[in-house]
């Protein structure tokens, strides 16, 4: 074999146990030193040349050398060696994985039937001989990777590497900190701080926090609705915004919609409105015909409204019942009409007044809590027949405050004004599960919630003044045992929500307050975000003097002179009533251009003008009327020049100087006084 082949077919060669491949118009010398060739088309073999045909070939072409090597691998080694490595790291962790499996499986036996022997499978195949056989087949191609799988082992069980001895799964550890926090629900309550948001000085009615946690609104008895973004405010907590949408009727409720872009204001009116995220009006609910008797005829509602809610999954539609005894449905594309109407009705088919409704979780069922004390639930799409009805829920002639679903959808918690709580199962709708008792109301809004994962009910009790501390309540779903007790101020607890993505609880107070409980470690964004800011700085206001513009380049005609005083300054542009804005006068006359005239310019105004400059004392008036009789003698005006011709001399009537004497004149001329 020769060092400098000559065979022309050299350009059809392929590597041999090489990574690199060597092109048809590559060096020949650079080819022979990097790679094992073959000629394809003679068949004939080139071999690389050792370090010291290397060094001859270098020292007899008069170059030092042909560069670094290249570096090879050998693959086929490096696998095996893994392989290997892998099978016996492996067999320690199925040998330790197996003996406690077949420990656990004796002493359940032994716990199940005593006396009976446990005896080891032979179908499960061992460690030791999966590997010594991988050993003996080393050169196979189709050999599988490591031992194979026990039988008792699924396929779900070995995705992935093998587990060490003790390991707890994932799922287990999920298992074990559920059952840690059953055994203790006091630790999922966000209580640990607080923050305070002064709504007004009156009782704080309705609450509403959108989806996602941003925005918090609240209402009250003043009639006002602040807005309260918490990403905005700084420590100081102050709302950015306070209207009156209703004017002078009490807010009832606040409730966002499931998009979050929209707020549904019930207030004391009889027509529901609905506002966008910054409070401007969206929609306003028609107001029906109060003269028609049957009220499925009307519009709208003809009284007060007590409550309303939105759909949990039709974004346009929402709810409101009223004293007119119906309980409407409507949509905010068609405000001219209500889209259903259903009918609460006592047991002798008289018409009863929904306290407050609500929708299901699914939005397909509606119930409503009535004053008669009955608990009625409708299909959505049958409004004649209820689907559930119960008689004697609560004390009948009482305000039900509040209805709501769990979660789960199955479970009902109802706040009565009979000072009871009690849940229902509607599947079976004629007892309640639980009750407490002894949980004062005095507001037609009181509510309860349950927690984000309905394992506890929260509800708020009733003092009045001086009368102790307003509490709110936490009962058990499981036992129904009150287990906590928040002391939230001296008033009575009138609303509760519980966010199920913030983690934080908000509560309404009748002394005008709304408080946020949260926990750093539980709880997210909400108050967190307003607590950790500063206090933003007063913008100072600004002055009215001018920059000064330094042009040391500009001609003396148009340099500014410099300013050596601001006060003079000051006094300057005081005096000039552009800079100062010095107020238009009034117009001299009458009104023109759209400017008020001055007064006296019209009839009415200089009579008025007149009356009002008079200094003249009119408190006696006969000698007001006297000043003027020596003028009315001399230049009469009036009377006398009327009755010059007819009666020239005056006549007037005799007064008698005795006033004793009795009058001769009949009844009938005698002046009456």
């Amino acid at each position: 074999m020769s060092l400098f082949p000559s065979c022309s077919g050299f350009k059809h060669s392929l590597p041999v146990g090489s990574l690199s491949a060597c092109g048809c118009c590559a060096d020949l010398l650079g080819v022979l030193h990097f790679v094992d060739c073959v000629c394809l088309y003679h068949n004939r073999e080139y071999t690389r040349m050792d370090e010291a045909e290397d060094a001859a070939v270098s020292a007899t072409m008069g170059f030092s050398g042909f560069g670094k090597k290249a570096r090879t691998f050998d693959l086929e080694a490096m696998f095996e060696q893994t392989r290997r490595t892998a099978v016996e790291r492996s067999k320690k962790t199925f040998e330790a994985r197996e003996q406690e499996e077949d420990s656990s499986k004796e002493e359940q036996v032994t716990k199940k039937s005593p006396g009976l022997k446990v005896v080891a499978s032979s179908s499960a195949p061992r460690c030791t001989e999966s590997g010594s056989s991988s050993d003996s087949e080393d050169s196979s191609d189709d050999e599988e990777i490591g031992p194979t799988a026990p039988s008792n082992v699924s396929d779900d069980d070995m995705i992935g590497p093998p587990l060490p001895p003790g390991f707890k799964d994932s799922d287990d550890d999920e298992d074990e900190e559920v059952d840690e926090d059953d055994d203790s629900p006091i630790k999922r309550i966000p209580d640990s701080h607080e923050i305070t948001l002064q709504h007004g000085t009156k009782t704080v009615s309705a609450l509403g926090l959108d989806p996602s946690g941003a925005r918090l609104v609240t209402g009250g008895y003043d009639y006002d609705v602040r807005f309260w973004d918490f990403a905005g405010m700084d420590a100081s907590l102050q709302a950015f915004r306070s209207l009156q949408p209703c004017e002078c009727h009490q807010i009832k409720t606040l409730q966002y919609s499931n998009t979050g872009d929209v707020i549904l204001v019930v207030a004391g009116n009889s027509q529901a409105k609905v506002l966008d995220r910054d409070g401007f009006p969206v929609m306003e609910c028609v107001k029906g015909d109060q003269y028609i008797v049957d009220m499925a005829n009307t519009k709208g509602h003809t009284a007060m409204l007590n409550g309303g809610c939105w759909n949990p999954k039709i974004k346009e539609e929402f709810m409101t019942c009223s004293n007119d005894g119906t309980v409407r449905i409507w949509d905010v594309n068609s405000e001219k009409k209500h889209k259903n109407i259903f009918k609460p009705r006592s047991s002798q088919g008289k018409r009863v007044i929904p306290t407050c409704c609500t929708y299901s979780r699914d939005g397909r069922l509606i119930a409503a809590g009535c004053q008669d004390g009955t608990i009625q639930i409708w299909d959505r799409n049958m409004n004649v027949h209820t689907k559930y009805h119960c008689r004697q829920a609560h004390v009948p002639g009482t305000d039900t405050s509040c209805v709501t679903f769990s979660y789960g959808g199955q479970i009902l918690a109802t706040r009565g004004g009979d000072d009871t709580l009690k849940t229902w199962d509607i599947r079976n709708f004629k007892k309640p599960l639980h009750t407490a008792s002894g949980l004062s109301n005095f507001f037609p809004m009181t509510d309860c919630c349950f927690s984000p994962d309905d394992k506890l009910l929260i509800t708020g009790t009733s003092v009045k003044k001086g009368g102790g501390n307003g509490s709110l309540m936490f009962f058990d779903m499981v036992e129904f045992q009150k287990i906590y007790e928040i002391n939230v101020t001296d008033a009575s607890v009138v609303r509760c929500l519980w966010h199920p993505k913030l983690n934080q609880i908000m509560v309404g107070t009748g002394n005008g307050l709304a408080r946020v409980y949260y926990d750093p470690a539980q709880s997210q964004r909400g108050a967190k975000l307003c607590v950790v800011k500063t206090n933003r700085k007063e913008r100072q206001a600004g002055t009215l003097t001018q920059d000064y513009v330094i042009t040391p380049h500009a001609l003396p005609m148009f340099r500014e002179p410099r300013q050596r005083s601001t006060r003079k300054q000051l006094e300057k542009d005081r005096l000039d009533p552009l800079k100062s804005h010095k107020p238009e006068p009034p117009v001299a006359g009458p009104g023109r251009g759209g400017r008020v005239g001055t007064h006296g310019g019209t009839l009415s105004s200089f009579i008025v003008k007149n009356i009002a400059l008079d200094k003249t004392d009119d408190s006696n008036p006969r000698e007001a009327i006297l000043r003027h009789a020596k003028d009315a003698e001399q230049n009469p005006y009036w009377v006398a020049p009327a009755y010059a011709r007819t009666q020239p001399n005056a006549v007037f009537a005799e007064v008698d100087s005795d006033e004793d004497e009795p009058d001769n004149e009949p009844e009938w001329k005698k002046r009456k006084i």
